[in-house]
């Protein structure tokens, strides 16, 4: 297994943290030039997530894909996630297979219900129906990738009888069903034999260690072939090189992120210090530790790729490209020495 490494980025939109405006459609061309560098610097994948609001605007992630599809020739491209439940499967997979088809196959699916709720008002779904929405959804999805011809029949939708779903990619596409780590989801996946992705903020390597446990015994009590299984982690993270002051730095711009999200991040770095330290969750800080906490957490998750969320609260857009930079050039060697060899 080679193990990967990334970025993944919703957009960020309106005053950055030193007084410059960015519109919606710079955040969308900065995305573009995130993408463009990452494959530069060497990164293996980048997501781009949904969401439905002002300041993170990216709400058509296969969009942006499509256009970086185009100017791209060797990193994995992926939805980070699609918020299923209020999207049509059938319109998804087609616009996916239209991007993997221009990618030349390098496009994937990470789909999930959704951690912010935006989207259902918008498009005129009830919230009540959060979790039958996708159970149905998933499976429509899966279907189509599966065969060019569906038949469908469930309560949530008029039936579909041997349906064509056009154009086809030269290869199924490759669906990772995304979470935050319920045990539900886990279990899910495990029975299914879908590649999982982790949404994760908090917690520790010993506890996502039990939680990826989970899903490998679902699979293995039903039993899935466990190479089928794979697990991959999205979490905020930033890479500078100056150590504390650049663990300071991120966590001003996650409190901004989760107050736009009507959540509290404590603002005292004595109550948040823990989660950016070795043994959390938030990866913050200088390259070589970085590295470290990476390989750490793998040591107990065997996940198979790593993604961070960098541009986040009004980030500076030069920030998040350093970022991405030192990422690629100096994260990625020590990770990759270290977990490479070992597979």
């Amino acid at each position: 297994m080679k193990f990967e490494l990334g970025v993944y980025s919703f957009g960020v939109a309106g005053r950055d943290s030193e007084g410059r405006d960015v519109t919606t459609a710079q955040a969308v061309r900065n995305v573009l030039e995130q993408i463009r560098l990452a494959e530069d610097v060497g990164l293996d994948f980048f997501g781009v997530g949904e969401h439905h609001h002002e300041q993170v605007p990216v709400s058509s992630p296969i969009s942006v894909l499509s256009a970086a599809s185009a100017v791209t020739s060797s990193i994995t491209l992926s939805t980070a996630v699609s918020v299923l439940s209020t999207d049509d499967p059938i319109r998804l997979y087609q616009q996916a297979a239209t991007a993997a088809i221009v990618s030349g196959d390098r496009v994937e699916l990470v789909v999930g219900r959704g951690s912010s709720t935006d989207s259902f008002p918008l498009f005129g779904y009830d919230l009540d129906d959060y979790d039958r929405l996708y159970a149905d959804k998933l499976g429509l999805l899966m279907a189509v990738n599966e065969q060019e011809r569906v038949s469908w029949h469930s309560p949530l939708r008029p039936p579909l009888e041997n349906a064509l779903v056009v154009p086809r990619p030269d290869k199924p596409l490759k669906i990772w069903l995304g979470s935050g780590g319920s045990p539900g989801s886990s279990i899910r996946a495990g029975i299914a034999g879908l590649p999982i992705s982790y949404g994760i903020l908090s917690g520790t390597p010993e506890y996502w260690g039990e939680v990826g446990e989970l899903y490998r015994r679902s699979a293995r009590e039903n039993g899935v072939d466990p190479s089928r299984l794979e697990i991959s982690v999205a979490s905020h993270g930033f890479v500078g090189r100056g150590g504390l002051a650049t663990k300071k730095h991120f966590h001003q711009h996650e409190v901004a992120s989760f107050a736009l999200a009507g959540r509290a991040l404590p603002t005292r770095w004595e109550q948040v210090e823990a989660n950016y330290a070795p043994g959390g969750m938030v990866f913050a800080g200088e390259p070589s530790e970085i590295a470290e906490r990476i390989i750490d957490l793998h040591r107990h998750l065997r996940h198979k790729r790593q993604f961070l969320q960098m541009d986040i609260g009004g980030m500076p857009h030069r920030d998040v490209l350093s970022s991405i930079e030192l990422l690629g050039t100096d994260v990625a060697p020590l990770v990759r020495a270290e977990l490479n060899a070992d597979n």
